[in-house]
């Protein structure tokens, strides 16, 4: 085991993590609670119960995430991966080209295993524990059990034998990926009024959107698009009806703390 490489990629995730959630986090739940309360999607803040469990689960989840960056960079796997260290090896053209890849690559990879674990026969053993947090904050975005943290990490085992993986691809493109992830669990959303019906905006994902799927466990599959929602019939029909109700709030609406 490279005990230091271990620390290093802990230490990289968890920071990412720790860093983007705590923001958000200060934000939305301490400093302005009350002030933007009812832009709340949901009415009501979790209990610190909540919280702890959400951190908890997650700081499980960055261990198992850097335990398999170890193993695919250990002797016996890292130089059967595509990963490579060298600009001049693929150049720049390929370099940027790589991320959009990644991110097509990331959402269907992220669709399909989601509605897997959804299955009856699946979902009490591994997507549970997510789902616990049925009001998410944006402690929740790495919020998995260790049977789901270990797929969720999949989609790095793909890009590592699938296409040309630069060592900075990893660290941006995911730092992009948690940014969205506590977006999807913020419990408020930053979209402006009418943009899930706007031409780019209907095939975006959205805070409004994650959280119905949490609130209600069935529909609303996707992470960074609706691309797949949409062609495969899984979007909720009243998203655009809760979306508009969110943005149409105003500050005299009455909420509950």
């Amino acid at each position: 085991m490279n005990w230091e490489l271990l620390f290093k990629a802990f230490e990289k995730i968890g920071s990412r993590y720790i860093g983007v959630a705590l923001i958000a986090f200060l934000l939305f739940y301490i400093i302005l609670r009350k002030q933007w309360l009812y832009k709340k999607i949901q009415q009501r803040f979790p209990k610190t119960k909540d919280y702890l469990r959400e951190l908890s689960y997650s700081l499980s989840t960055i261990f198992i995430f850097s335990l398999i960056v170890v193993i695919l960079n250990s002797p016996s796997i890292g130089p059967h991966t595509t990963r490579y260290k060298e600009m001049d090896g693929m150049g720049w053209g390929y370099y940027y080209a790589a991320f959009p890849l990644m991110f097509i690559m990331h959402d269907l990879y992220f669709y399909i295993m989601h509605r897997i674990m959804h299955h009856p026969s699946v979902f009490k053993y591994v997507h549970l524990v997510h789902h616990q947090s049925t009001n998410p904050s944006p402690w929740a975005a790495y919020a998995f059990h260790p049977l789901e943290a270990i797929i969720e990490q999949g989609i790095v085992v793909i890009f590592y034998f699938t296409i040309p993986i630069h060592i900075t691809h990893l660290a941006l493109f995911f730092l992009f990926s948690i940014i969205y992830n506590v977006y999807g669990h913020l419990g408020y959303e930053l979209y402006p009024k009418g943009f899930n019906k706007t031409l780019i905006g209907r095939w975006i994902n959205t805070s409004v959107n994650h959280n119905q799927h949490h609130q209600y466990f069935k529909g609303n599959y996707g992470l960074y698009t609706l691309i797949w929602d949409r062609l495969f019939g899984t979007i909720r029909k009243d998203y655009d009806q809760q979306f508009e109700e969110v943005k149409n709030r105003t500050i005299t609406n009455k909420a509950v703390y």
